[in-house]
């Protein structure tokens, strides 16, 4: 079994030998034999994870006695969402392989999350970070990449993710000596980092209890990763994807799979359920989680409840969990918070 990312200063030695993905049986294509080198590790890293799993009271009313429904609040990542988990783990697969060596540059498309968590990484880490995002994304998250420092290129908001993927590939292969291409969408340090700590933390957080699992799909990490480890321990226990309803929608971080190119990580046979989202459901999800409940979250989080709430109330008995996946802050600048 492969050994979670610490949060320690550690050698190399610690590291497990075996380089296959466990969630895949494929070969990890960042994974390298054990060395030496020893890896500084700051104070931020040792705030990745660990987060809160809470109940939501005011939507619970609506619920059989028998249920519960909670919410893991991965805003408290000190870079604002669920990414800084995955992009923790990629990172440190990439120091430990030696492909991020001294003067190279870390290289992703994101559409803000991700991003954000290298960037965070690459100023703690000291190591650049170059990325390739729509020009559509939230000003606030821009502004945090070019506070943290990160080299940014805006592209045709109209291609989404797709396009900025694209650049990101095409960069990475005419400069092959000055980037390192993190592609979280196909790296599997991308679930590995869920299936070693979001995962086992749910289980921990619900004592086993847990019957339904709901999350976002995007790079498909967080669901591959924790309904993997959650599958080993209840094979019986229900995962349920969250998908925007059309293929052109609103809900940034989240892929409307039937119309968009798959993730190499994402395992569909692992998922029971998929629930379709449209953006105005997810919005009015997000003021009511802020004005109801006092969570202040993004609109991928507002999809996920509203999928968590058709799930509960249908259950007579069960606890449902769903992944709030950042906070509401990068999105201030969206008028439907005043509706």
């Amino acid at each position: 079994m492969l050994q979670p990312y610490r949060v320690r200063e550690r050698t190399l030695s610690d590291t497990p030998k075996r380089s296959d993905n466990p969630l895949t049986g494929r070969r990890a294509t960042h994974a390298s034999p054990p060395t030496t080198t020893r890896i500084r590790t700051p104070a931020v890293v040792s705030l990745i994870g660990n987060t809160p799993l809470v109940p939501l009271t005011g939507l619970g009313e609506e619920l059989a006695p028998g249920v519960s429904l909670r919410v893991k609040l991965e805003g408290l990542n000190p870079g604002g969402s669920v990414k800084d988990r995955a992009a923790l783990s990629i990172v440190q697969a990439a120091r430990r392989s030696g492909e991020l060596a001294s003067g190279k540059t870390l290289l992703d498309a994101t559409s803000g999350n991700t991003g954000i968590a290298y960037a965070m990484l690459g100023a703690a880490l000291d190591f650049p970070v170059r990325l390739a995002l729509p020009a559509d994304v939230s000003p606030e998250r821009v502004q945090i990449l070019r506070a943290y420092g990160a080299r940014l290129t805006l592209t045709d908001p109209a291609a989404g993710t797709e396009g900025a993927r694209q650049l990101a590939r095409e960069l990475a292969e005419n400069e092959p000596h000055r980037y390192v291409y993190a592609d979280q969408y196909n790296n599997p340090a991308n679930p590995l980092a869920h299936y070693t700590t979001t995962g086992p933390e749910i289980w921990r957080q619900t004592q086993g209890a847990i019957t339904h699992f709901v999350a976002g799909l995007g790079t498909g990490g967080t669901m591959t990763g924790v309904g993997a480890y959650l599958k080993e321990r209840d094979p019986y226990l229900t995962l349920v994807g969250v998908q925007p309803k059309n293929p052109q929608h609103g809900i940034s971080g989240l892929k409307h799979l039937a119309t968009a190119e798959v993730p190499g990580i994402y395992d569909p046979e692992l998922v029971d359920e998929i629930a379709a989202v449209s953006t105005d459901a997810a919005r009015a999800m997000a003021r009511r989680l802020a004005r109801q409940e006092g969570l202040f979250v993004g609109i991928s989080a507002g999809a996920a409840v509203v999928a968590a709430l058709r799930v509960a109330r249908e259950l007579d008995r069960g606890v449902v969990v769903t992944l709030l996946a950042d906070g509401g802050f990068k999105y201030t600048s969206a008028p439907f918070w005043a509706e």
